[in-house]
């Protein structure tokens, strides 16, 4: 726990020396969730309707733009062969680089959405099951896109590759996060699409260590 903590607490470091990373991908988030009522206009039925698909959209696309440097710069300069030596189990290390990645590309985007979510003229209700969807969605992504990040680890081409790799794996997360605030809109309920994100972030907090970590170690050889 502590080895994972670290990595956590360097990558963490890491990015607050280069903000930009953050900022690129929540800025991102914002321009791609604001272009929308601009150019479709402001009728509050139709804003409802596209909101959820809209904001997942943004979110999706906005944490794919840091996955391709989960590892690379790690790759580039020799640390990772260091973590893969290391006493330190190596997934317990891929761990720590994925909370981080989560930290930094996920959470913000959670903070961000419910303001987002007022353009689109969402109540209390539907902007408090979108940040619950995204609490359990976005983590998923970070997962899923680690495994996609080391399999195409020092690949050239790797950004296009990791896109073709992860975005079918994404549409489930999409059509779940985004059917749970459709379903609070229409008076369904949303708990059976909440339930399903959360059996795919146990499911991907399982497995997804793991295969990232096994990719990793055939991309060292």
């Amino acid at each position: 726990m502590s080895a994972i903590l670290a990595v956590v607490q360097r990558d963490l470091l890491v990015v607050v020396r280069r903000k930009s990373e953050v900022l690129t991908a929540l800025f991102f988030f914002v321009i791609v969730s604001s272009l929308f009522p601009l150019g479709i206009g402001p009728e509050p039925g139709l804003l409802r309707k596209i909101a959820p698909g809209v904001l997942w959209v943004g979110a999706l696309l906005a944490t794919m733009l840091a996955l391709q440097r989960m590892f690379a710069a790690d790759h580039a300069d020799g640390t990772l062969e260091q973590m893969a030596i290391s006493p330190s189990p190596l997934v317990g290390l891929v761990v720590g680089k994925i909370a981080a990645h989560w930290l930094v590309s996920g959470l913000p985007l959670v903070l961000m959405a419910p303001v987002l979510g007022l353009q689109f003229d969402l109540d209390a209700g539907a902007l408090g099951v979108l940040v619950l969807a995204l609490l359990l969605g976005t983590p998923v992504l970070s997962l899923i896109g680690a495994i996609g990040a080391a399999l195409t680890l020092g690949v050239r081409g790797g950004g296009v590759l990791l896109s073709l790799l992860v975005l079918p794996l994404f549409v489930p997360v999409l059509i779940f996060g985004a059917g749970a605030v459709e379903s609070h809109i229409a008076g369904l309920g949303a708990g059976g699409h909440l339930s399903l994100l959360a059996a795919l972030l146990a499911l991907s907090v399982f497995f997804a260590p793991w295969a990232a970590t096994a990719a990793l170690r055939i991309a060292l050889e």
